[in-house]
């Protein structure tokens, strides 16, 4: 049952938030549980059930943002089988020879060779991943993500 202050700051963070669209708002308690509910929004909301993320990246200690996290050691080892249809491309790291232009052609490898853009619910990126150095996505990088997620949301 929600008490009053989590109705009020539910409420005015919902007319703060841009846009004419209903609203609503949900407080969780760690980063693993509002990434574990967004991938269930996603998923109920597209109908979609195939999942996206980056290598390098860090979602979590729960069985899906495991999942989701995009390198065996330390995290994953010996705790599969993780949840299936999750695909992972290269997060583009020009320090380490990973172009933009190579992270999102692995991208649409993906779509081609493992999974129909069709049956994606949802992309997850950390703009900046700090699992292992501060490594920032360019924003060029992010944009034409934003255009790949765009042009596939109605397929």
């Amino acid at each position: 049952m929600p008490y009053e202050p989590y109705v009020a700051l539910a409420e005015r963070l919902n007319a703060l938030a841009p846009g004419e669209h209903p609203k609503k708002s949900l407080f969780l308690t760690s980063g693993a549980e509002a990434l574990e509910n967004a991938v269930k929004i996603a998923r109920a909301h597209t109908g979609r059930s195939a999942l996206i993320a980056f290598h390098g990246g860090y979602h979590g200690r729960t069985m899906m943002t495991l999942g989701l996290t995009g390198k065996v050691h330390p995290h994953k080892a010996a705790f599969g089988p993780l949840p299936a249809e999750i695909f992972h491309a290269p997060f583009p790291i020009p320090l380490h020879g990973i172009a933009a232009e190579q992270s999102l052609a692995a991208l649409h490898g993906i779509f081609r060779c493992d999974v129909d853009a069709r049956r994606v619910a949802a992309i997850i990126i950390e703009p900046v991943q700090g699992e292992g150095g501060f490594c920032v996505a360019p924003f060029d990088f992010l944009r034409e993500l934003r255009a790949v997620c765009d042009a596939h949301a109605s397929c």
